[in-house]
C-alpha cells in the first residue's frame, strides 16, 4: 500500500514509518525538517511540509494522490513560537479530511484521551475537534488514544522521566502519586500496522494492563539506568509554578519543554485510559525498558537533559552582561584600544563589540536562532582571543584573567551545540 505519514520525523512517527516499511508498504514521510531523517531512513520518500500552513483542501490534493492510507502522528503540546495547536492539530486535519473525500484513504489518527479535568486545554480541545470531525466524516478511520508512550528513544515526557530518574541523591517530584498507564511505542506501530491491514477500525484507547504512580515509573527508569534507589521527595505544586512559568516563557521562544503548564495539568490528574475493548495488547513499562537495555549514552542524556536549559540561559547571561557592563563605563572600556587607534575609533569599536555581545546573548534564547547564535559566539570568542593576543598579549597574564576566562565560555558553547538537537 501507498501510505502517507504526518509527523514522520517524530518519536512515534519514526517508529510507525519504520514498521510500515518493514511490512512492505511504500511510505512517504512528511516533516518540517526531514534532512536528517532522510539520511537515517532512506527507504522512505521524504517530503518537507509544515502542517500549520496546510489549511485548505487544495494544499493536500497532490499529497493524497494514489494514497491508500494516511497516518497522523503529528502534534504539539502547547502553543509557542514553533507550534500553532489550532492550525496543526485541528484546521489542517479538517482540510485533509475534506480533500480525502474523493479518494477515501484510510485515516489513522494518533490522538489522546481528551476527557477529564485537562480536557479544556488547547492541546486536548484541538485533538478532540479533529477526532470528532474524523468520526463524522464517513471516511474509513482509526482513532487511537495511547497512554504515555515509552520507547528506546525519548522525547517530551519520556525525556523528563529519564532526567528525573538520574537526579542525584533524591528524586524531587510533583504529583508523585498520580496514576500513570504506559505502553511501548512498538505497540502503537503494531496497532497502525493492523489498521492498514484492515483488521482495526473505530476509536480505541491503548495501554498496558497496569497502573503505576509517577514515583514508581521514575523509579523503574532509575533502575533501568543502573542507578541505586533514591528517596522520593514529594513537592507541593505551588513550588514548581516558577519553573512552569519559565518553561511556558521558553515555549514562546520556541523551546518545547515538557515542564510547561499543559504537561503539569495533565499529570495532576494522571494518565489513564478508558479501557475500551479493541483486541489490542500493550507492553508494560518494566517489559518495555527491559527489552531496550540502557547504555552509557542514555545516562549521559538523562544527566544533561535538565542541564541544557541552564547552559543556554547561562551563556545568554554571560554574553548579555559582557555587552552591557562596558556600556556603563565606555571610557575605561575603550582604553585598551587607545594605543592602536584614535579615541573616536576606539569608542566606536567598543560600542560595536558590546552590541554584538548583546545581540548574541539575546538571539541564543530564541530556538530558531540558537544554532546560529552559538556559532556566532564561537566566531566572536576566537576573534576576541586572536585580536587580544596580537594587540595586547600581556592580558593572558592579567591576574583577573580576562582572556583565560573566555576559554570556559568556549567549552560551554561547544557543549550547548552538541546538545542542541531535540530529535
Amino acid at each position: 500500500m501507498n501510505i502517507l505519514i504526518l509527523g514522520a520525523t517524530g518519536f512515534i512517527g519514526s517508529v510507525v514509518a519504520a514498521r510500515l516499511v518493514a511490512d512492505g508498504h511504500a511510505v512517504t514521510g512528511l516533516g518540517r525538517n526531514p534532512a536528517r531523517a532522510r539520511l537515517k531512513q532512506p527507504a522512505i520518500d521524504w517530503r518537507r511540509a509544515d502542517l500549520s500552513r496546510m489549511l485548505n483542501p487544495e494544499d493536500w490534493e497532490n499529497l493524497l494522490k494514489d494514497r491508500h492510507a494516511v497516518v497522523n502522528c503529528a502534534g504539539a503540546l502547547q502553543d509557542g513560537l514553533s507550534d500553532d495547536l489550532a492550525a496543526t492539530q485541528a484546521d489542517a486535519m479538517l482540510a485533509l479530511y475534506a480533500a480525502a473525500k474523493r479518494s477515501r484513504p484510510l485515516i489513522v489518527q494518533i490522538s489522546a484521551r481528551t476527557a477529564g479535568a485537562a480536557g479544556a486545554l488547547p492541546f486536548l480541545t484541538t485533538k478532540r475537534r479533529a477526532d470528532e470531525a474524523l468520526a463524522a466524516s464517513g471516511l474509513p478511520h482509526l482513532i487511537l488514544r495511547p497512554a504515555l508512550v515509552l520507547g528506546r528513544n525519548a522525547h517530551g515526557g519520556s525525556s523528563l522521566l529519564r532526567a528525573l530518574a538520574a537526579f542525584p541523591l533524591a528524586l524531587p517530584l510533583v504529583h508523585a502519586e498520580s496514576p500513570v498507564e504506559t505502553l511501548s511505542v512498538d505497540d502503537v506501530a503494531e496497532a497502525v500496522s493492523r489498521a492498514v491491514a484492515g483488521d482495526l477500525r473505530g476509536d480505541f484507547d491503548l495501554a498496558a494492563g497496569e497502573v503505576l504512580t509517577l514515583a514508581e515509573l521514575v523509579g523503574l527508569h532509575r533502575q533501568w539506568l543502573g542507578l541505586a534507589p533514591a528517596r522520593v521527595f514529594s513537592l507541593a505544586p505551588w513550588l514548581t509554578r516558577p519553573v512552569t512559568w519559565l518553561a511556558d516563557m521558553a515555549g514562546l521562544l520556541g523551546w518545547r519543554s515538557p515542564l510547561r503548564s499543559t504537561a503539569m495539568t495533565v499529570m495532576s490528574e494522571g494518565i489513564r485510559s478508558a479501557k475500551r475493548e479493541s483486541g489490542l495488547t500493550a507492553t508494560s513499562a518494566a517489559a518495555t525498558l527491559a527489552a531496550n537495555p540502557s547504555g552509557v549514552q542514555d545516562l549521559w542524556f538523562a544527566r544533561l537533559y535538565l542541564l541544557k536549559p541552564l547552559i543556554i540561559s547561562g551563556l545568554s547571561a554571560f554574553w548579555l552582561l559582557s555587552g552591557l557592563i562596558p556600556l556603563l563605563s565606555m571610557e575605561s572600556a575603550s582604553a585598551h584600544f587607545l594605543p592602536f587607534m584614535p579615541e573616536m575609533a576606539a569608542t566606536a569599536l567598543t560600542l560595536a563589540t558590546c552590541l554584538i555581545d548583546v545581540a548574541l546573548g539575546t538571539a541564543v534564547l530564541v530556538r530558531p536562532l540558537a544554532k546560529r547564535a552559538l556559532l556566532g559566539m564561537l566566531t566572536v570568542s576566537f576573534a576576541y582571543l586572536a585580536g587580544a593576543t596580537l594587540l595586547e598579549p600581556a592580558l593572558w597574564l592579567d591576574p583577573l584573567g580576562p582572556l583565560v576566562k573566555a576559554l570556559p565560555s568556549v567549552l560551554l558553547t561547544l557543549t550547548a551545540l552538541a546538545t542542541l538537537d531535540e530529535r
